[in-house]
C-alpha cells in the first residue's frame, strides 16, 4: 500500500483521537464538582444515574424517578438516600385510563450540599414522595412538575419546589469536609393515601397528584457519567479495528 493510499486512514485516526479527546473534556457537569439535581431512576430496587434527561426520558406505569440536589463528581455520585417502592408510593392511588402512575422521590440534600451563604441552604426541606399521575405518554420533566415550583436555566433543572432559591448547578472551587463525607441512610416517608394540596403541594386527587395540564419542567440536567463511558469504548474499539485492518493491508501490499 502506498504512502498516499494510507494518508486519509491516518488523518481519520487523527480526528477521531482528537474528537475522542474532545467529548471526553468537554463533560465539566461531572469532571469537577458541581452543585446540582441529579436525576435517578429506580431500577432492580436501586437507584442508577438516568441515562437520559429527564425530557428524553418516558417512564413507564409503575416505575420510580428520583431526583437529588448534592454537591458530586465522577467519583461520588450522590443518589437519593432512601428507596421507596412504586408500591410504597402509589399503592392507594388507582389506575386512570389514558394515563399513568410514576413514583417520584425527592432529596433535597444536606446542609452541607447547599452553596456558601445561601438563606435557605441552613434548612433544606426533608425529602419526600409523591405520585404522579400523567399522561401516558409523558415525560420526566411532567412528571417532576408534579412537585411544583421546578425553576430551570439552559435546559438544566435549577430548583425544584423552589428549593434552592438562587443558583443553577455551578462548579464548587472547594468541597467543604462536611460535603466529601458519606451519606447518612433517610426515612422518606410515603404519602397519605389523601394529601391535602398547600402552597408548595399541588392539589392532588385519590393520593396521586394529576399534572396532565402541567407544563414541562425542561430539558435534562446533565448528560450520564455512563454516556460517555460507552462513547470511549466505542471510539477506542472503532480505533482499534482500523489499526488492525490497516496493518492487514500493509501486509498483503508488502
Amino acid at each position: 500500500m502506498s504512502l498516499a493510499r494510507r494518508a486519509p486512514l491516518r488523518v481519520v485516526l487523527a480526528a477521531l483521537v482528537a474528537a475522542g479527546l474532545a467529548v471526553l473534556t468537554v463533560a465539566p457537569a461531572h469532571a469537577a464538582p458541581y452543585r446540582y439535581w441529579g436525576f435517578y431512576q429506580l431500577t432492580n430496587g436501586a437507584w442508577a444515574f438516568a441515562q437520559k434527561g429527564p425530557a428524553d426520558t418516558v417512564p413507564a406505569d409503575g416505575s420510580v424517578d428520583g431526583w437529588r440536589y448534592a454537591v458530586a463528581d465522577v467519583d461520588s455520585t450522590r443518589y437519593p438516600r432512601g428507596v421507596l417502592t412504586f408500591e410504597q408510593i402509589c399503592g392507594t392511588t388507582p389506575a386512570q385510563a389514558g394515563k399513568k402512575r410514576v413514583g417520584l422521590v425527592l432529596d433535597y440534600g444536606r446542609p452541607s450540599d447547599a452553596a456558601e451563604g445561601a438563606a435557605d441552604g441552613a434548612t433544606p426541606p426533608e425529602p419526600e414522595a409523591l405520585c404522579a399521575v400523567v399522561p401516558a405518554a409523558a415525560t420526566s420533566d411532567a412528571v417532576l412538575a408534579a412537585a411544583g415550583g421546578v425553576r430551570t436555566e439552559k435546559g438544566l433543572v435549577c430548583s425544584v419546589a423552589g428549593y434552592p432559591s438562587k443558583d443553577c448547578g455551578g462548579p464548587v472551587k472547594q468541597v467543604s469536609a462536611a460535603a466529601k463525607a458519606a451519606d447518612e441512610p433517610v426515612t422518606i416517608a410515603a404519602p397519605s393515601a389523601t394529601p391535602s394540596g398547600s402552597a408548595s403541594t399541588p392539589a392532588s386527587t385519590a393520593g396521586g397528584t394529576d399534572v396532565a395540564s402541567a407544563p414541562a419542567a425542561a430539558a435534562g440536567s446533565g448528560t450520564s457519567v455512563a454516556a460517555y463511558v460507552l462513547a470511549a469504548i466505542a471510539l477506542l474499539a472503532l480505533i482499534g479495528y482500523l489499526l488492525v485492518r490497516s496493518r492487514s493491508r500493509g501486509r498483503q501490499a508488502g
